[in-house]
């Protein structure tokens, strides 16, 4: 039996392929658990109308992501910090922190994408990577200065 699936299915298919399987399986299983539908000359016309749908829609999201990455890469990010003994700072430059001063500048960017090994906990100068889907990233440096 012909079926358009209408999700993703390990050691089946992706979403709007047309596949071949047994009768059984698809009414017994895969059409009652609305995972897919019979292939007929109306849903396959269907499915290639929102796979090209799903393409643009991914080609748009891809080009988001590169726009975002060529207006933060190489950004410099500056963080004023209160200072004892040592020039160690009072609290830690955390992804929360950097996530949030990324959004005052109008980038904004998840704590998740954001790649600190450790809080930072002094002052300087330290590159940060931000990680994107499709293996993208970006660096940025955050420089902790004396608060006067």
């Amino acid at each position: 039996m012909r079926i358009i699936l209408l999700q993703d299915i390990k050691k089946i298919g992706k979403k709007y392929e047309i596949k071949e399987v047994k009768s059984g399986f698809a009414r017994n299983y895969l059409i009652p658990q609305k995972l897919a539908k019979i292939a007929d000359e109306k849903t396959i016309i269907w499915a290639k109308e929102q796979q090209e749908k799903e393409i643009k829609k991914a080609e748009k999201k891809f080009e988001k992501i590169t726009d975002l990455i060529s207006r933060i890469d190489g950004l410099e990010v500056e963080f004023k910090m209160k200072t004892g003994e040592n020039n160690q700072i009072f609290e830690k430059i955390t992804e929360q922190k950097i996530s949030k001063r990324l959004k005052e500048m109008k980038c904004d960017i998840g704590t998740a994408k954001i790649e600190l090994e450790k809080p930072l906990a002094e002052m300087g100068e330290f590159p940060v990577k931000i990680k994107f889907p499709h293996n993208l990233e970006a660096e940025i440096k955050i420089i902790i200065t004396e608060e006067k």
